[in-house]
């Protein structure tokens, strides 16, 4: 039996475009994902590898469709490994009621109250089960491996860099969820995945760990875009909370703020090229 299924396939840019299927162990579901592929590693050479994690309501399709990243990782040679946001088809009481919480909303989390327990295990899947898929399946080289994502991928992207650095040695997001426990996006999400006791909220908050840490994680920076029309911006995503924390704790962070930019793909097009060149600029240090 295959690990992975190719859904399907579509040449890009002299490299191809592929969405994978496969039986996930974490989740207990099938789960989807979608590769970047450049001509270095059609050849089979291996490659540097960026994750992206989506927002609300995404898929795994979202990213290759609408932020325009495949042209500049086809000349930086990247692998681009996109995963869907939650899995899908289990029909759980309550997991289609709001678009902020459950289907397409898994927050990134390894969820500890029934019963999303058995499945919504967004963060280990990732960082484990998609992540050894990739370097096993993908010739990804497992030495450059970094992370980045929007919105609530963008918290996710956050998260899993700075609690797995062995792992993702390079990070950024677009207007990120930056401190959830603050925010009634995350507190709706943290209280039903996780239960009431925010202490455990706290090891998926990057302004909480980056606190905790007390220390740089990343002494390459930490890269993070914002729009200053973004509707979301003063009520969930906080970045002045991250800001806050990593002039505390000494980690270096680049937090760009961009008048005439909302919370859609248009602004993550205009300064995907950035990002993906602040990626390879780390991952070949």
């Amino acid at each position: 039996m295959k690990t992975l299924e190719i859904v399907s396939e579509h040449g890009c840019l002299g490299g191809v475009q592929r969405f994978y299927q496969h039986e996930s162990k974490v989740v207990g579901t099938p789960m989807r994902f979608s590769v970047f592929l450049p001509t270095k590693a059609l050849k089979g050479e291996p490659c540097p590898a960026v994750f992206y994690l989506a927002g609300l309501t995404c898929t795994e399709e979202t990213f290759p469709a609408k932020a325009g990243a495949q042209r500049v990782a086809a000349e930086l040679d990247v692998i681009l490994i996109a995963p869907d946001t939650s899995p899908r088809g289990l029909e759980i009481p309550g997991d289609r009621e709001s678009w902020d919480f459950g289907v397409g909303a898994g927050f990134y989390v390894d969820a500890t109250d029934a019963p999303w327990s058995a499945n919504y295990r967004m963060y280990s899947y990732v960082s484990e089960e998609l992540y050894r898929l990739a370097l096993e399946e993908l010739p990804v080289d497992s030495s450059r491996v970094g992370i980045m994502g929007h919105s609530m991928g963008g918290h996710g992207a956050l998260v899993l860099a700075l609690r797995n650095p062995d792992r993702f040695r390079s990070v950024s997001a677009f207007a990120p969820i930056s401190n959830p426990m603050q925010c009634p996006w995350g507190i709706k999400a943290f209280t039903r995945y996780l239960g009431t006791d925010q202490a455990a909220w706290e090891a998926y908050d990057a302004s909480a760990l980056i606190r905790k840490a007390g220390r740089e994680v990343f002494p390459g920076g930490i890269l993070v875009d914002q729009g200053l029309d973004d509707k979301f911006l003063e009520e969930q995503l906080l970045p002045e909370n991250l800001e806050a924390a990593c002039l505390a704790a000494g980690q270096r962070l680049t937090l760009r703020r961009h008048a005439g930019f909302d919370h859609g793909y248009y602004f993550i097009a205009s300064f995907i090229e950035s990002h993906l060149r602040h990626h390879a600029a780390e991952l070949s240090a």
